[in-house]
């Protein structure tokens, strides 16, 4: 049981990489088996992968037809900045009162860790660790409806936020500078800071939002 989910993880860890990062196209559809082939793993821990991208909305499993990966939007992404902005906040909150002295640590870590990428051209690397930082503030929250409700507003953003950089020196460095003040913040048990750190770049992604339909629009 334990190896299976393990395979699980893999396929799922596996299969979100490939959309965020649109190796899995934008309203392109695509059957189990093709997943299987490209991701070296059974049946059973693809479905198990779906099930959970499914509810996250990072794609639609249509029995008999196969396996859409919906289109990006920035009226999407307006929508769900909006949810997050509150739900995330509060995240941080909790997260700052009821961190375990290992999750502080963990955390002051991994925004040196963040640091370090800030600056490099591998943003698949960097994607890795943006996902880590999201999930170890939820799971500082200790709240597993937070949990539920957060997964799929972060990952959506950052699909969306990955699929729409143009220059990535820029976008990087400065996504590193505000998931760090979140991370350093928590780690010292700032509330007034994590939030306000959270708001921040909420702000940015928004701006992130605007910029890019501006951008679509002129082209």
């Amino acid at each position: 049981m334990n190896a299976e989910m393990n395979k699980a993880d893999q396929a799922y860890d596996h299969l979100e990489r490939m959309i965020t990062f649109q190796e899995l196209k934008p309203g392109s559809m695509v059957s189990e088996g093709t997943l299987m082939e490209l991701t070296a793993l059974g049946r059973h821990p693809i479905r198990s992968a779906l099930q959970r991208l499914s509810w996250e909305r990072m794609v639609e499993v249509h029995p008999r037809r196969g396996i859409i990966v919906p289109p990006i939007s920035v009226e999407a992404q307006l929508k769900l900045l909006a949810v997050r902005r509150t739900v995330e906040e509060l995240a941080v909150k909790w997260a700052c009162l009821r961190a375990t002295p290992l999750q502080r640590q963990a955390m002051s870590d991994l925004s040196i860790e963040l640091e370090g990428l800030s600056g490099a051209r591998d943003i698949v690397a960097f994607g890795g660790q943006l996902k880590h930082v999201h999930e170890i503030i939820v799971q500082a929250a200790q709240n597993e409806y937070l949990q539920l409700s957060m997964a799929p507003l972060q990952g959506l953003s950052r699909r969306f936020w990955f699929a729409n950089i143009k220059d990535p020196e820029v976008e990087l460095k400065r996504a590193s500078t505000l998931h760090r003040s979140t991370l350093l913040a928590i780690s010292v048990g700032d509330e007034q800071a994590a939030a306000a750190a959270s708001l921040a770049l909420n702000d940015y992604l928004t701006e992130f939002t605007y910029q890019t339909l501006r951008t679509t629009v002129s082209s």
